[in-house]
């Protein structure tokens, strides 16, 4: 089947292509033939029950630095002209991307919106995991100093994090002294109004933190992040690096619980964080990245496996 797809994401002259996610979708849905435009999140409109957006219809080529090609603007139905819609654009998870969500629900009973908002919007990355204590490292969300520092006590060495943050920003270690904890509560406290997680350290995330790729629910494959030298933290983003792995029988156990519950929720593609075997720490499902770096390690298709599960789901409606 030939698909229009709407593709919701950040500019496409600011991308990285050699690892890029979304780019990796739209080459793929390229070579399906299916129909591409890209719009910026910011570009939204309603009116009288109608979703549209200012899109480009856009052609991609894996050739650095020219690797997109737009064509006319066009106001684009959302509802009525499109098959699919990728919700791809970056974090922060704030009242832009809340919005963004409230309004292709509007259309999501026409157009198949991958992830599905609704589940977006219920799910942020470090309070979805939260349904899953079972698998988590001892955790606190808060905002009061007396529960960090008796959290602190009771485990030695914790970390610091915002609860809507990404990318690995703003993660702080805290050592058993507590040095600097107060401090760092407070520009939390200042900079942040919702409450921030605070979790035990996890010596293991020296040996890496794999990001697990589920599509509709089954495991697509997994890389482990390292963290760079002088680094706890191993997102790409932040200078760790990506190596080849396999699934601990812990990882397999997780990811069974988990995957009937993103497929009911319309999950389609959706990143896990585990550390040392065994802890989940993030399910991500606004914009989650890894599938260039399994093909790359692994020879699996990911892209292809999404739009796989989106054809068959579009099948599915009718």
């Amino acid at each position: 089947m030939s698909l229009t797809v709407a593709v919701q994401m950040d500019p496409l002259d600011s991308i990285a292509i050699a690892g890029d996610s979304s780019f990796a979708l739209m080459l793929s849905a390229k070579a399906r033939g299916h129909r591409l435009f890209h719009y910026d999140a910011e570009a939204l409109s309603y009116s009288a029950g109608r979703v549209w957006a200012r899109a480009h219809p856009v052609t991609v080529q894996r050739v650095e630095g020219d690797h997109f090609c737009f064509g006319e603007p066009v106001d684009l139905d959302l509802g009525d002209d499109a098959d699919v819609v990728l919700m791809r654009q970056d974090p922060p998870f704030d009242l832009g991307y809340i919005t963004a969500t409230h309004l292709l629900e509007r259309i999501a009973d026409r157009t198949l919106v991958v992830n599905d908002p609704a589940s977006v919007r219920n799910a942020p990355e470090k309070v979805f995991v939260l349904d899953y204590p079972q698998f988590m490292p001892p955790t606190l969300v808060t905002r009061s100093l007396d529960e960090a520092r008796a959290f602190l006590a009771d485990h030695g060495e914790i970390v610091v994090k915002p609860l809507h943050g990404n990318g690995g920003k703003a993660i702080f270690k805290v050592g058993r002294d507590g040095a600097n904890l107060s401090a760092l509560i407070e520009v939390f406290n200042q900079t942040w109004r919702e409450p921030h997680m605070i979790q035990a350290f996890l010596p293991a995330v020296a040996k890496g933190d794999k990001r697990i790729v589920l599509v509709d629910g089954a495991v697509a494959g997994a890389i482990n992040r390292l963290p760079g030298e002088g680094e706890i933290r191993s997102n790409l983003a932040v200078g760790g690096s990506a190596v080849k792995t396999e699934l601990t029988p812990r990882e397999r156990e997780i990811c069974a619980v988990l995957g009937p519950e993103l497929k009911r929720r319309g999950l389609i593609f959706v990143g896990i964080d585990v550390i040392g075997g065994e802890w989940l720490t993030e399910i991500n499902v606004t914009s989650p990245t890894g599938i260039v770096a399994i093909e790359r390690f692994d020879g699996t298709d990911v892209a292809g496996l999404i739009w796989d599960a989106i054809e068959r789901r579009i099948a599915e409606r009718g």
